[in-house]
């Protein structure tokens, strides 16, 4: 009969390494120093000769410090919040904390009960990339002295830092190297703006800047134009404009992908037709021949993000960022050369 394997306690550690259970639990603390050299040493053999893990989990409740920071993400399948989630687990690393990631797939309701799991784990700090308005919990966290950052999307009357890309930047670059390549009218293509902030401000910017710029100018919603009425609205589009050179801009990874696949399926040649997308994505470089991006500082956005918060935790450790809104780096291919 194989033998059920259990987790050594403190009790054990403190009896092998000849010393009080204070010490172990000091060793395994924030009070390591406070310990002589060679009990140190013992206590370390004893752990490692008993496989013994602390209880973090514990150990935080009990000490009113969870070392977790929870982090809300809309849309895990996101490219995009991918390489943040990524920068903000590396930073969360170097600070010497764990991150919990809560996916809502863009539900609210699951983004109620998500917020709520955060609570009962007692998170220290909150990176919020919202898909609702939950903005009466995250005043619940305020109020019980939890910093929060918001990520990439605005909440209402919650005042707290929003952390990602300058967005009117983003437009005005990519609507910029578009008219630099001679192209006089540009389709933007977006996911339904309703529900992020972003998307709000990249689509209102655009209908500015491009009437600024002297560009035609169209947009589809990917939401409400799925399948065969894509394909119909940019073939108007093309149609209409077919006396200039046109272009379609991409308001994010996602559109990027569902505009390729439109190209495909309508026989178009990257080229012929300028392609560009917000969001440099690893397959953008591979499609000939190659989508040019505006690529964001995820790494950097989400470190930004975490010195926020440790900030608000505790002051001493890290300087308030004095830079929340990052520029993108344009990736220039063969998509937008005529």
């Amino acid at each position: 009969m194989s033998s059920i394997s259990r987790r050594s306690t403190i009790i054990e550690v403190a009896r092998l390494a000849g010393a009080s259970k204070t010490s172990v639990s000091r060793y395994f603390g924030e009070e390591r120093d406070r310990l002589s050299p060679s009990l140190q040493a013992r206590i370390a053999h004893a752990a490692g000769t008993l496989g013994y893990q602390p209880n973090q989990m514990a150990r935080g409740l009990k000490g009113g410090r969870s070392k977790l920071i929870g982090m809300l993400v809309a849309d895990i399948r996101n490219p995009f919040s991918v390489a943040i989630t990524h920068g903000v687990e590396q930073a969360c690393r170097q600070y010497g904390y764990s991150l919990v990631v809560c996916n809502t797939d863009n539900d609210p309701k699951q983004e109620h009960q998500h917020l709520d799991l955060l609570g009962a784990y007692q998170v220290e700090g909150l990176v919020v990339n919202a898909s609702g308005s939950p903005e009466r919990q995250l005043h619940t966290f305020i109020s019980q002295g939890t910093p929060i950052v918001l990520l990439d999307r605005e909440v209402d009357h919650v005042a707290a830092e929003v952390v990602g890309l300058d967005n009117h930047l983003a437009i005005d670059m990519a609507l910029e190297h578009l008219a630099d390549q001679g192209y006089q009218a540009v389709l933007y293509v977006s996911e339904a703006p309703e529900q992020s902030s972003t998307r709000q401000r990249r689509f209102s910017r655009f209908h500015q800047a491009a009437e600024q710029r002297g560009l035609h100018q169209a947009a589809l919603l990917l939401a409400t134009a799925k399948g065969t009425a894509s394909q119909q609205t940019l073939s108007d589009f093309l149609v209409a404009h077919q006396q200039h050179a046109c272009a379609v801009l991409c308001g994010n990874g996602n559109a990027t992908l569902a505009v390729t696949r439109l190209f495909q399926q309508l026989g178009l040649p990257l080229g012929k037709v300028g392609l560009m997308g917000i969001d440099e994505l690893d397959w953008c470089a591979l499609v000939p021949p190659g989508i040019t991006t505006l690529a964001q500082p995820t790494d950097v956005i989400g470190k930004t993000a975490v010195e926020c918060l440790m900030h608000r935790i505790a002051p001493h450790t890290s300087a308030l960022p004095t830079t929340v809104s990052f520029a993108p780096s344009l990736i220039e291919r063969g998509s937008t050369q005529r």
